[in-house]
C-alpha cells in the first residue's frame, strides 16, 4: 500500500485468514522466497547457525482462564531413551523397564520458576485465546502468550521460526524446530550455538549424532545455597562411582524411569561427616546423585567450551539472535500480537521475519552496490521500492 492508498477493513483481513489462507502455504513461499534471493546473493552463511526463543503476548485476558490438568505429551526419544536405560539396567544385573516416566521442563505458573513437570501437570488455558499459554518466568508479568523458537545466521537471516503455545519450555519446542531446519539445509550447517535453556542431555545427543557442533555457555548449578555443587563430587568413570568431597564412594543403585543412574553413599559414612550440613538434609543421612544415561553428550557439549572456536562463535549470539529479535519487537511488532490461534500466529510470524529478512537484504544489496541508484532498470527500480517502502514501514 502507499501512503494514498485505503486501508483495507480489519474483517476483510481477518475473514481472509479463514477463507483464503485457512490451508495456504503462502506464507511459507514468500518467507522462503526471500531467504532463497539472499542465498543466492551469496549474503547468508549456513556454516554457524544461532538459535533461541522469546515470547509474544497474546491476545488474551489474563484474568479470563479455567485450570486444567493434562497428560505430559510423550517426546519424539522416549523409545530411544527406553532402549538405553533398559540397556544399561540390564549391564548392572537389573530388570528391565515397561516403560518411561515423562519428564517435561516448564516454568510454574505461578511462581515463575523452573520445574520439571511428572506424568501430568496443571495449567491455565486462556478462554479468550484457548491456543496460547501461560507464560510467567522469574519476575516477568505473568500472562498468556506463544512462543517464537528462532534460527538465524551470523549475518542475521532469519532461517527458520516455530511457533508453540506460551508454556512450553523452549528445550520441548526445540526438537521440531531444529528438525525442519535440517530438512531445509542440510549438510550445510557445521556449528550451532544456543544460550543456557537447551543445555540438556537429550538437545545434546541429538546435535552431536547429527555431526554437528554445540557451542553452548556455561550453566549454573541449581543447588540450594549453602551446599555442595555437583562438579564437587567426582565421577570415576572406570569404577562408575561418585567420591564426595570427604573422600566416600557414593554407588550405583538403579537406573530410574526417568534415564537417571542414582548413586547413593553408606549413611554409615555420613552420619559423623563433618561436611554432613552441606551435603544433604536427609533423615536417614544418605546422598543421592543422578547422572543421566546420555550426560556423556552433555559432558562433551561442556568440553567445547575450551576450545578457541567457542570464544569466536558463542559471542555472536548477542550480535545475531538477540538483534534479530530486538529490531522485530521494535520494527515489526513482535512484542504482541492482536491475532488468536496457533496458525495464525505462525503466519503472522513469517510475514513479520520475512520482512526483517527483505530489508537486511535490501541493505547489503545497497552496501555492496548491487543496486545503482542513478541509471536504474526496471529490477533497479523494483528494488529501490522495496527500500522505500521498508524504510516507511
Amino acid at each position: 500500500l502507499s501512503i494514498d492508498d485505503e486501508v483495507p477493513n480489519y474483517s476483510t483481513w481477518s475473514q481472509n485468514y479463514i477463507r483464503r489462507y485457512g490451508d495456504s502455504e503462502i506464507f511459507d513461499e514468500i518467507f522462503n522466497r526471500i531467504i532463497e534471493e539472499a542465498i543466492a546473493y551469496d549474503f547468508v552463511d549456513l556454516d554457524t547457525v544461532f538459535g533461541d526463543g522469546t515470547h509474544r503476548k497474546a491476545n488474551a485476558n489474563s484474568r479470563k482462564h479455567e485450570n486444567k490438568v493434562v497428560e505430559i505429551v510423550k517426546k519424539h526419544y522416549d523409545d530411544e531413551l527406553l532402549e538405553e536405560i533398559n540397556k544399561d539396567r540390564e549391564e548392572h544385573g537389573k530388570k528391565a523397564l515397561k516403560e518411561t516416566k515423562d519428564i517435561e521442563l516448564a516454568y510454574d505458573e505461578e511462581t515463575g520458576e523452573l520445574i520439571e513437570g511428572k506424568g501430568t501437570k496443571s495449567i491455565k488455558v486462556s478462554k479468550t485465546d484457548p491456543e496460547s499459554g501461560c507464560f510467567h518466568k522469574g519476575e516477568k508479568q505473568k500472562c498468556f502468550a506463544y512462543t517464537n523458537l528462532t534460527f538465524c545466521d551470523r549475518h542475521g537471516f532469519v532461517l527458520h521460526n516455530t511457533v508453540a503455545p506460551g508454556n512450553q519450555h523452549d528445550s520441548v519446542v526445540f526438537h521440531d524446530a531444529y528438525r525442519e531446519l535440517l530438512n531445509t539445509y542440510g549438510d550445510s550447517i557445521h556449528n550451532i550455538s544456543l544460550d543456557a535453556g537447551f543445555i540438556t542431555p537429550a538437545i545434546c545427543r541429538e546435535i552431536i549424532e547429527d555431526g554437528i557442533r554445540p557451542y553452548l555457555p556455561y550453566k549454573r548449578p541449581m543447588t540450594k545455597k549453602g551446599f555442595f555443587k555437583k562438579y564437587e563430587y567426582v565421577y570415576d568413570e572406570k569404577l562408575d562411582i561418585y567420591i564426595c568431597p570427604n573422600n566416600k564412594d557414593l554407588k550405583y543403585t538403579t537406573t530410574n524411569k526417568s534415564g537417571y543412574r542414582e548413586y547413593k553413599s553408606n549413611p554409615k559414612d555420613c552420619e559423623g561427616c563433618p561436611f554432613l550440613e552441606q551435603c544433604t538434609q536427609s533423615k536417614n543421612h544418605q546422598k543421592v546423585i543422578t547422572r543421566h544415561v546420555w550426560e556423556e553428550y552433555r559432558e562433551l557439549a561442556d568440553e567445547i567450551r575450551y576450545t578457541p572456536e567457542w570464544k569466536d562463535i558463542y559471542p555472536l549470539r548477542k550480535e545475531t539472535i538477540e538483534r534479530v529479535y530486538a529490531d522485530c519487537k521494535e520494527k515489526h511488532g513482535l512484542r504482541f500480537t492482536r491475532i488468536r490461534g496457533l496458525k495464525k500466529n505462525q503466519q503472522e510470524s513469517l510475514i513479520i521475519f520475512g520482512c526483517h529478512n527483505l530489508g537486511k537484504l535490501a541493505r547489503m544489496k545497497k552496501r555492496r552496490g548491487l543496486i545503482n541508484m542513478t541509471s536504474p532498470n526496471k529490477k533497479e527500480r523494483h528494488i529501490r521500492k522495496i527500500v522505500q517502502i521498508y524504510q516507511f514501514a
